[in-house]
């Protein structure tokens, strides 16, 4: 049974940083791109950023281009989003996702997803 269990959420003012992290555990993840997506309340879900299995393409919204970013440890089968400058309408819950073969932006192909992190950011 494949698990993505996502870690780090919380509640910081508007400028801070908060490090997101998302341990894959149930098969070997071997060429799986792995991301993040997150839904605000009253909204759709949102393309985040993905990574490639080997983390040398990587892909961001337009709204957190400059100020996330993300990577992976392999050996840790561990994915993470660095968010910094961080805004109130960053505030949603952010799921991780992994696809074999993707890591793009669509989120009707990825075939796993965690159960998400709250993530607070006040005014």
């Amino acid at each position: 049974q494949v698990q993505l269990v996502e870690s780090g959420g919380g509640l910081v003012q508007a400028g801070e940083s908060l490090r997101l992290s998302c341990a894959a555990s149930g098969r070997t993840f071997s060429n799986y791109g792995m991301g993040w997506f997150r839904q605000a309340p009253g909204k759709e879900r949102e393309f985040v950023a993905a990574i490639s299995w080997g983390g040398s393409i990587t892909n961001y919204g337009d709204s957190v281009k400059g100020r996330f970013t993300i990577s992976r440890d392999n050996a840790k089968n561990t994915v993470y989003l660095q968010m910094n400058s961080l805004k109130p309408e960053d505030t949603a819950v952010y799921c991780c996702v992994a696809k074999d073969n993707y890591w793009g932006p669509d989120k009707r192909l990825y075939s796993f997803w965690g159960q998400g992190t709250q993530v607070t950011v006040s005014s």
